[in-house]
């Protein structure tokens, strides 16, 4: 029985998780369930899956929350604020983390998890991405492990050999190759996207998923921001790192051995697979996902990303060579231009432009502790609503 906390569960990946979970009662308990804001679908995760603990990651909602869990006649112990979200990721009768809030707050939850020894499924791309190298020795002194949920890395993992070691050259491996669905504008000119609005940015062809990452898909940022989280996660180098678009979404992501072989992973583009391998590893679980007919499917295409169309792809690949704290700073940078998108204040395109020219103006640094990453993330949303001052003006 793994016994689990379940960060972001009024989320995509959170719902996809409960779901899972619910076909596996005899494997897998929920203990405890967080989520920002959402107080009422906090509580009726909490309802689903009879958790112990419900968390609000804001503190001024704690009184709603207690009253909510009241009303619905439960006895989950309801908790508040930052640290309650590291509280349940270090419980001790829990020994899986699914880490799964969305951005930059969902950093410190992931550390506690690490340093505290569990068993973390990764779907906050971010805590890597802000924080690379304090994830990477918090895990080797807790003692923790990070099977990836995030459906590239995931893929990844699945393509790896069992005892890898983050040493790609020890087990031959040449390259991995991240799969991009090249979101909805792909094929599109740079004038063309002049114009897009939030809703159409948001409507991904393939995946259902949360705004936020929807515009980073429809820019390539997230791609982008998948390079730094491999790099962090598989040990390989960032020229070893590819990117290639693959509209049908069936080929999730691929990894090149030495010897010319190139092992892929495929699925329908359904979170639930990554999540119950994630859960259930090294075994593998009903996930409630049909199985492929290539048949009906008929062919799959892979093409070079336009990265002059779409350049926060390259933003990430030079915020990785800086290395330091320029990860963070690009990270912040795009949280707050795509809010800023999404509330109608820049154009899409603004947000290529927000973010490098964060890149350009916030100095970067080494980390050498979780203050180093939050300052830069501080810096960058500082001098990131100033350029989105200027767009507008």
């Amino acid at each position: 029985m793994r016994r689990i906390t379940l960060l972001g569960a009024t989320g995509s990946i959170g719902g996809s998780t409960l779901d899972v979970v619910a076909r596996h009662p005899d494997r897998f308990q929920v203990v405890a369930v967080s989520a920002h804001r959402d107080v009422a679908g906090l509580v009726e995760c909490a309802k689903a899956c009879g958790a112990q603990y419900a968390a609000i990651a804001d503190p001024a909602l704690e009184s709603a929350l207690v009253l909510a869990l009241r009303e619905a006649k439960l006895g989950t112990r309801a908790l508040a604020g930052a640290a309650a979200l590291d509280h349940i990721a270090t419980l001790a009768e829990v020994d899986t983390v699914v880490a799964a809030v969305v951005g930059a707050a969902g950093l410190a939850s992931t550390l506690a998890a690490a340093a505290a020894g569990k068993r973390i499924l990764l779907a906050n791309k971010e805590s890597v991405v802000m924080a690379g190298p304090l994830l990477a020795a918090a895990l080797v002194a807790g003692g923790a492990s990070i099977i990836p949920v995030d459906s590239e890395h995931n893929a990844i993992f699945q393509c790896l050999p069992r005892a890898y070691a983050n040493d790609p050259a020890l087990h031959g491996i040449e390259r991995i190759v991240l799969t991009a669905s090249g979101g909805p504008f792909r094929g599109r000119s740079a004038a063309e996207l002049e114009h897009i609005t939030p809703d159409q940015a948001c409507a991904h062809p393939k995946w259902r998923m949360g705004r936020k990452i929807s515009v980073d898909s429809a820019t390539l940022m997230n791609k982008g921001l998948e390079v730094i989280e491999a790099h962090w996660l598989f040990g390989v180098p960032r020229e070893c790192i590819e990117v290639v678009i693959h509209p049908q979404s069936i080929v999730h992501s691929l990894v090149a051995y030495r010897d010319g072989s190139m092992l892929a992973q495929l699925g329908h583009p359904d979170m639930r697979t990554a999540i119950a391998y994630a859960l259930a590893w090294p075994e593998r679980v009903d996930a409630g996902v049909a199985a492929l007919d290539l048949g009906a499917i008929g062919k799959l295409e892979f093409e070079a990303p336009d990265t002059a169309t779409f350049r926060c792809l390259d933003l990430a690949y030079a915020a990785l060579a800086a290395g330091g704290t320029a990860p963070a700073i690009l990270n912040a940078a795009n949280e707050v231009a795509v809010e800023a998108f999404l509330n109608g204040r820049i154009r899409f395109s603004g947000i290529a432009t927000v973010v490098a020219a964060t890149l350009e103006a916030v100095s970067t640094g080494p980390i050498t502790a979780l203050e180093d990453a939050l300052l830069a993330d501080a810096a960058a949303r500082q001098r990131s609503r100033a350029v989105i001052a200027t767009l507008q003006g």
